[in-house]
């Protein structure tokens, strides 16, 4: 339990945050500047989230084991592959198929910087100057 419900709420706060701004980028940025800038539009804004989001779950669960960005991460594919599945309709091979490689690479760049944040605060939060 003393993984999960950090686990959990940081990914909840971070995939909240993207299921917001998703429909956004859809409906409203896509149509006028395309896929990837509209992504790259976007990544920029997930990163401040995500660093807001760590940082905060660190500072509320000061004991928060160091692999529980990880256990986020596992959540956050599951959530993102579920619903590409669900809403979109395809596969996992045509899921990663579709993105766009510079976006693409961007986001999955992001998902790394979500797994590894709350050990790096952590790290930096709770250990004492040298």
């Amino acid at each position: 339990m003393r993984i999960l419900k950090p686990a959990l709420l940081y990914f909840a706060i971070v995939f909240g945050a993207g299921f917001i701004l998703g429909p956004i980028r859809i409906l409203l940025v896509v149509p006028r500047v395309g896929v990837r800038v509209a992504e790259l539009m976007e990544a920029p804004i997930m990163l401040v989230v995500t660093i807001v989001a760590s940082r905060w779950i660190v500072r509320r669960f000061p004991d928060i084991p160091s692999f529980a960005g990880f256990l986020a991460l596992l959540l956050m594919l599951g959530a993102e592959l579920s619903l590409a599945r669900v809403l979109q309709g395809i596969s996992l091979r045509e899921y990663f198929a579709a993105r766009d490689p510079v976006s693409g690479t961007v986001y999955y760049a992001l998902l790394v910087v979500f797994a590894i944040l709350p050990a790096y605060w952590r790290n930096r939060l709770t250990d004492p100057p040298v």
